[in-house]
Parts: structure tokens; C-alpha cells; sequence
């Protein structure tokens, strides 16, 4: 039988391999936002995609969700608020960020978000970030940094900060709130759990869908791009991703699963090499080193004090860091 430290490092693989992923899901995500603009509009993009999802996980999880409903059902409040303000919320916010910014200062925000959840996770959970932690999550963020700059690091000294970087500033925090927030979900699957959030974020994306259309800015999708891309977005980053995200947070805990995020700016240039045949630059290789180092160093710290405290402690972070 497999001792404890056996089985936290066959767990803390399996986050790595699912987190990344996530990440490169994630990034595939933010290209085919890019493909979207003209095809479909942002709130119809978001509406559908969870549709889709839901009706999806409808059919594949009803006899779980039946099964499970009476323990899901009291939670209620949690779900709707969870999957309203992780998958809703932060895409108004992103979309409507990246209407008033640069793709360079939202990549650069983003990369806040691992920072924004080691700090609700102490004020929440009292769950402390040791120097390690701190030091790799910071080299991750060099990392998005030659990343979004392309290796012109001279850029950052002209970023100017507007309407557009508030609003992806707490883009970020909403999401890292819900990071933070998973470990206290109800006690169900995770495939129920998914489909209660999808659900929630499908009903919390119609007011938005109302909004745009009132503004006339409502687009449908069409043939022959748009919905395969919608198709995509509900499946991959949405359905897949999502999923996949909630496990490797129950896994290796909010603090350390966030660190992944920074890999999304990193796939997202490589995806522009292969997508869209742009050069293979060293500044790809940096960025890419930087982000899988970072982790390394915060993981490394975390392991250690896995170690120290004896055993891993669920979905919390000391294990987590």
C-alpha cells in the first residue's frame, strides 16, 4: 500500500498535469476570442457557452445530479454566488476590461491573480505564504511579463493605468475569491458540483445578454465560424477547463493551483506560433521557463511544509501553502 508522501506526490502530479491543461485551455480561449469579434458578440458568447454546457451536463450527469440533489439543494445561495461571480462576473469584467486597455496590461494583471488568492486565503483561511511561495509567484509574474511584452521589457516603463485596468484588477479578484471559495463546497461529486455552477452561470449571463441587446450590440453566431467557436468555448475552456480547475484546487489547494494561471499568457504566444504562424522568439522560451520555474520554487516550498505538517489537510492550504 502506498504511503502518505507516496500518494501527496502521485496527487500533486496529477494536479500538475490537469492545472496545466486548464491553462492551455484557457489560453486556447483567449484566441478564440480574438476569432470572435465580428462573428459573436461577448454576453452571447458567454450565454451560449454555458448553455451548451449545461445542456451537456443535463444529459451525461442527470442520475448524479438526482441522486445528489438533496445535499446540493441546501447550498443553493453558494452555488449561484460561486458560479455568478467566478464564471459570469469575471468575463463581463474581462470583456469590458479589454474594451478600455491594452492586451499587454491585461496579461500583466492577470497575473495578479495568484497573488490575490495567497492573500484572501490568509485573511479567509489564516493559511500563511512562506518565502518560497512568495518567491516563485513572483518569478511567475516575470514570467507573464517578458511574455506579454514579447521580451521588450522597456514597454513596461510607458504603461499607462485607466478605466480598462481597474476593471481587469477586479477581474482577478473576483476570480481569486472564487479560487479561494471552492475548498468549501458542498459535499458532492465534482461533476454535480460543476453542473449546479452551470447552471448558475447560465441564469446570472441572461441580464448581461439583455443589456447588449438593448445597446444593439447583440450579435448571433453563424456559419461557418461562429458557432464552431462557441462549440469550442463551451466544451473546452469552459466545460473541460472548469472541471479540471476544481480538482486541482481539491488537490494541491487554492494557493498553489493558482500559480497555473500564469501559464495562460505563456500557451497563449505559443498558440500564436502555431495558430497563427507567428516566430518562435527566445523571449517565448524565457517567459515559458520563468512561469514553469516559479511554480517549481512555490511547489517545492509547499511540499516542505506538506511534509512538516505531517499529512495534507483536504482541500485547505497548508498543504497548500
Amino acid at each position: 500500500m502506498p504511503s502518505d508522501p507516496d500518494r501527496r506526490r502521485g496527487s500533486a502530479v496529477t494536479a500538475y498535469a490537469i492545472l496545466t491543461f486548464t491553462a492551455l485551455l484557457w489560453a486556447g480561449n483567449a484566441v478564440a476570442g480574438k476569432w470572435a469579434v465580428g462573428e459573436v458578440s461577448p454576453q452571447a458568447l458567454t450565454t451560449l457557452r454555458w448553455a451548451f454546457a449545461f445542456a451537456l451536463l443535463a444529459v451525461i450527469a442527470r442520475r448524479q445530479v438526482a441522486a445528489e440533489w438533496p445535499r446540493l439543494l441546501p447550498r443553493w445561495r453558494y452555488v449561484l454566488a460561486m458560479g455568478a461571480s467566478g464564471y459570469t462576473v469575471f468575463a463581463s469584467l474581462f470583456y469590458a476590461a479589454g474594451a478600455h486597455t491594452t492586451a499587454l496590461n491585461v496579461a500583466l494583471i492577470q497575473g495578479a491573480v495568484p497573488i490575490f488568492v495567497m492573500l484572501l486565503n490568509f485573511l479567509v483561511r489564516g493559511a500563511g505564504v512562506r518565502a518560497g511561495q512568495a518567491a516563485g509567484a513572483a518569478v511567475t509574474l516575470a514570467g507573464v511579463a517578458v511574455a506579454s511584452t514579447h521580451g521588450d521589457l522597456d514597454a513596461l516603463r510607458t504603461l499607462t493605468f485607466n478605466l480598462g485596468d481597474g476593471l481587469m484588477l477586479a477581474a482577478c479578484l473576483v476570480y481569486a475569491g472564487y479560487t479561494v471559495a471552492l475548498p468549501s463546497r458542498p459535499a458532492v461529486s465534482g461533476l454535480v458540483f460543476f453542473t449546479g455552477l452551470a447552471l448558475a452561470a447560465l441564469l446570472s449571463s441572461l441580464p448581461p445578454l439583455a443589456v447588449e441587446w438593448a445597446a444593439g450590440r447583440l450579435i448571433w453566431p453563424t456559419l461557418p465560424l461562429g458557432w464552431p467557436l462557441v462549440a469550442f468555448v463551451a466544451l473546452g475552456p469552459s466545460l473541460l477547463a472548469q472541471l479540471s480547475y476544481i480538482r486541482g484546487v481539491e488537490l494541491i489547494g487554492p494557493n498553489r493551483a493558482g500559480l497555473f494561471v500564469n501559464l495562460v499568457p505563456v500557451f497563449g504566444a505559443g498558440l500564436a506560433v502555431m495558430l497563427a504562424g507567428e516566430p518562435f522568439d527566445a523571449f517565448d522560451g524565457v517567459a515559458l521557463a520563468l512561469v514553469l520555474g516559479g511554480i517549481l520554487i512555490a511547489e517545492t516550498a509547499g511540499r516542505r511544509a506538506s511534509v512538516r505538517g505531517g499529512k495534507t489537510k483536504g482541500c485547505g492550504d497548508e498543504a497548500t501553502g
